[in-house]
This record gives C-alpha cells, sequence and structure tokens, in this order.
C-alpha cells in the first residue's frame, strides 16, 4: 500500500483476518471487472477506438458516450488505493497517449468534471506523477467555454472542439443546479495546485450567484437559467438534479480546512431545511425518510426517494464530526447538540437506505422507492418483504449505484460500529450474486424483487470508480484515507485538504470574514 495513503496502523492482527479476506475479495471484483473493460472495450475494433467510455459486458462491447476513456479514468485512483499496480500502469500509459480534449461530441460539464478532472487530480495526489496533472489542466481549459453565459452559470454541456458551450435540451435550456454546483472541488483544487486564481473564481462566482438567490429555508429548486442565473420552477428534492449542491456545500468547507464558512452556514440551514419539510417515518417499523416537495415547499409532500439520496447520511456524519472517530460514549464531551442531532439522523437514514438493499429478493436496492406513511400507502407496485416501502415497476432498476455503500463506509469511519461492515459486506455478495458476468465484468439488472433478475448489458464506471472503492475501504485498514485528511468529490476521487491562499476571492470573504 502507497505509505501517502496511511497512518500506523494499531489495530489487532486478530481483528484484520476476515476483514482483510473481505477487502481482497473485493480487489479480485476489481480486476474481475477490469478484465471485462481491457477484454470487450479496451480496444473496440468495429469503431477503431482506445478506450471506450463503457463496458456492456453481455453483449461484449465498448461505446462512447463523450469519448474520454471514462473507465479508465474512474479506474486509476481505485487501482493506487488497492495497490493493484499493473492496472494502473496500463491504464497510465492510456492517459498519456490516447487522453485527448477535442472531441466533437457535447460532453456534460458535471459528468466530465467530477469523473476525468477529479480523477485526474486525485491521481496526481496519490502518485505524484505530473502528467496527470498536465492533463487536468488541458481539460479545465477546454471545460472553459461552457461558462461564458452572460450570469456565468455555466450551460449543461460543452463542445470541446467547437470550443463552445451548449445547453440543454430536456429541460428547455436550463441546467441542473446540482450540476452547476458540483464543479467547485475540483477546479479549486486545480487551483491550489497550480496557483492559478481563474478556475478558482470561474466557479466561486457561480457559488456567490446561487448563495444570493432567494430560497425558502436553504432549499434549491432543482434547475437553474444559466443566462438569467435565476432559479427554474420550484420543485424540491434531494434526488437527482438536487443532490450534490447540499454535498459540496459542507466539502467546499472541508476541503478548505474550514476557510470558507460561509459554505458551512448554508449547509446548515439547508438540513434545518430538509427536517422541517422533507423528512417522514414508515408506517411499519419507523424508518426515517427524506421525501419531495414537487410543487414547493408548500405543496404536497411526496414519500418518494431516489437511491440517490443515500449520499445523505454520509454529508451528515462529516458536517457532525469533521471526519474525526467518535465512538457513541464520547459524543456527549465531543460534539455539541446540533452535531449529536445530525449524527442521530446520519444513522437512521443510513439504516434506511440499508432496508432499501434487505428487503429485496435480490438484496439489491431499486432505483427509487416509495415509502409507506399513514398518509400514503402502496399504489400500483411491489411492497418490499417487511412493508416499509413500495417499488413502482418502472423503479426496480440496480444501477450498481455508491451511494449506500458510501454512507456505511463513513458511518464505520467516524463511529467504529461493526454493523456497517457486516451490511456492506451482505451488499457486496449480492452485487457478486446477480450482477457479476462470468466473461467479466458486471452488470445493471432490471429487477430486483425477481429471484433471477436479467442483465441489461451495463456496467457504469462508477463501479469502479466509487461503489468497490467505497466497498473496498469500508474492509480495509480503517486508516486508509484519513477522512479528517481528506475529502472525496461526488465520484469518490479523494482530494487532501488545504488552506487556500489568502488572495483567493473565496465565500469566507464575502461573508464578512476577512
Amino acid at each position: 500500500m502507497l505509505k501517502s495513503l496511511q497512518h500506523d496502523s494499531n489495530s489487532a492482527p486478530s481483528e484484520q483476518v476476515s476483514w482483510k479476506e473481505r477487502s481482497e475479495a473485493v480487489v479480485e471484483a476489481f480486476r474481475h471487472a477490469w478484465k471485462g473493460y481491457t477484454k470487450y472495450a479496451w480496444e473496440y475494433l468495429p469503431v477503431i477506438a482506445l478506450g471506450m467510455d463503457e463496458l456492456h459486458p453481455v453483449s461484449q462491447r465498448g461505446s462512447n458516450w463523450f469519448g474520454l476513456g471514462l473507465t479508465i479514468i474512474d479506474t486509476l485512483d481505485t487501482a493506487l488505493i488497492m495497490n493493484q499496480t499493473d492496472i494502473f500502469e496500463q491504464a497510465r500509459e492510456w492517459v498519456k497517449t490516447d487522453l485527448k480534449f477535442s472531441s466533437d461530441e457535447n460532453a456534460n460539464v458535471f459528468e466530465v468534471t467530477i469523473r476525468v478532472l477529479g480523477g485526474l487530480l486525485s491521481t496526481y495526489h496519490l502518485s505524484n506523477d505530473s502528467m496527470f496533472l498536465g492533463k487536468a489542466v488541458l481539460l479545465a481549459e477546454a471545460l472553459m467555454p461552457a461558462f461564458s453565459t452572460e450570469s456565468r452559470v455555466p450551460l449543461s454541456s460543452v463542445n470541446m472542439a467547437k470550443k463552445k458551450g451548449v445547453a440543454a435540451h430536456f429541460s428547455g435550456g436550463a441546467s441542473s443546479t446540482a450540476e452547476v454546483s458540483t464543479i467547485q472541488l475540483e477546479f479549486k483544487y486545480l487551483a491550489q495546485l497550480t496557483k492559478n486564481q481563474t478556475y478558482w473564481d470561474l466557479v466561486e462566482q457561480v457559488s456567490e450567484i446561487l448563495e444570493k438567490l432567494p430560497k425558502e429555508d436553504s432549499l434549491v429548486p432543482i434547475f437553474i437559467d444559466s443566462n438569467t442565473g435565476h432559479f427554474v420552477g420550484s420543485e424540491i428534492r434531494l434526488g437527482s438534479r438536487g443532490d450534490s449542491y447540499y454535498e459540496y456545500l459542507l466539502k467546499q468547507y472541508l476541503l478548505t480546512n474550514g476557510t470558507e464558512t460561509s459554505h458551512k452556514t448554508q449547509f446548515d440551514g439547508s438540513m434545518q431545511g430538509v427536517r422541517k419539510h422533507l423528512l417522514g417515518k414508515t408506517k411499519a417499523n419507523g424508518l426515517t425518510f427524506v421525501g419531495e416537495r414537487p410543487s414547493g415547499i408548500t405543496g404536497h409532500f411526496s414519500s418518494k426517494m431516489d437511491h440517490l439520496v443515500c449520499f445523505l447520511p454520509a454529508v451528515l456524519a462529516l458536517g457532525a464530526t469533521g471526519g474525526r472517530r467518535i465512538p457513541h460514549a464520547q459524543r456527549p464531551i465531543l460534539l455539541n447538540h446540533q452535531e449529536r442531532e445530525d449524527l442521530l439522523l446520519a444513522e437512521e437514514l443510513t439504516l434506511s437506505c440499508y432496508e432499501m438493499y434487505r428487503q429485496t429478493k435480490t438484496g439489491l436496492a431499486p432505483e427509487i422507492v416509495h415509502w409507506i406513511t399513514d398518509s400514503e400507502s402502496a399504489s400500483n407496485g411491489i411492497v418490499s418483504q417487511d412493508g416499509d416501502f413500495y417499488i413502482a415497476r418502472n423503479d426496480v432498476f440496480n444501477l450498481l449505484r455508491p451511494e449506500t455503500v458510501e454512507s456505511l463506509f463513513t458511518m464505520w469511519r467516524i463511529t467504529g460500529d461493526e454493523k456497517y461492515r457486516e451490511m456492506g459486506w451482505n451488499i457486496f455478495q449480492s452485487f457478486n450474486q446477480f450482477t457479476r458476468v462470468e466473461t467479466g465484468g458486471f452488470s445493471n439488472i432490471d429487477d430486483v424483487t425477481s429471484g433471477s433478475p436479467k442483465k441489461t448489458d451495463k456496467m457504469e464506471t462508477f463501479y469502479l470508480g466509487e461503489t468497490l472503492k467505497y466497498l473496498y475501504l469500508l474492509f480495509a485498514d480503517e486508516n486508509i484515507i484519513p477522512l479528517d485528511q481528506y475529502v472525496f468529490n461526488t465520484e469518490a476521487h479523494p482530494f487532501p485538504i488545504f488552506t487556500p491562499p489568502s488572495s483567493f476571492t473565496d465565500s469566507w470573504k464575502r461573508a464578512g470574514h476577512s
């Protein structure tokens, strides 16, 4: 293991045996996923392309989304963390030789930033190889045309060949609120590494616009007009198009070593808004969940919850503790009342997210659930085994998503409670049983409520970049990537915490803390 990733471990040898074997099982799964990718998507001859974005393991082919080798980039730091140097060297050679930023495709700014820019930056830190930083600078320059709007809020996509931003087609040209607010960690860390304030200002001005917009209890609608810089619509949710706005409020504060205090203030306010407007309890077993307000805060409360919302327990726990280990007995001493409440809510939501897995036939979660409450009963769906939620027929699929195992990993690190590791092991076994393709790779499945689900022939890049990484870290030495020294971006690429130069324009100055 790379020495830069860990401290000396004080764990007793007897504690390491079974967890070491389990971490090695995750490494085997990672190598199996990579084997499928290199066998069928590394060189896909019908289109004469090297390094396709994604693997389709059942049909044994690759496909491109943006033509940027997304699976390869998402794999790099996972390979380093797992000490799989052969895979790292293979991926590194592709980045050095074949990664170009000149595709005549409309590349989503958010997706490319979190996956490719984030992956290059974390790999640069972990490997100390300047080639990765050089590629990151080239990519950042290629993304900048998307910010050429009247408001400076970026357009949804960019055409790197034409050097032109492109508006979204599906939302009347509006950008996703989560997408425009989930590029800050990557550009700020790049600014720190290069000492180039341009990158910092580019994304900080977006944060400033969002901060000044009127909100109800610090909760934001899920769309924003890139030209006017104003929110579009009133729908409030912490699932798709809303989720990582809240995540990056806290993580900007953590990554910059607590200097950007206005981001923490906004995060704390938004969590109060969540408590006031979005929390519910199930009728069967009193599970806590986060619902939605499709028509705004004063409108109808929906018990619908995306699996994506399962990022929230990890973020709440990090906000309460700063990533420190806080055993239960020490909470009254080390945490204030609000921090204790946030950590308790994180525990409750982590359990609910795990139950989304446990209460299905496959032991895997669907994409979306509807929690059954006193006011919302099951309708036109499949009721879970213990009756806490139902799944609409269109939502029964699983995409190998990482959010629940991310929260299990974070809760294990912060509380030291072994139950989170056992939960993660159960999930990993289910992934291995139902999504593994014997010839190489893993696949999404069509129905978690079926005892024999069909593989739908796609391995998401985040399965290697996030899901398997978090599972490995859940089972491995707990001092690898310490959470009080690193912040994971929303694609699970770890950045080291830093104190920015006072010359950078940042939110804590706007808040009056000079």
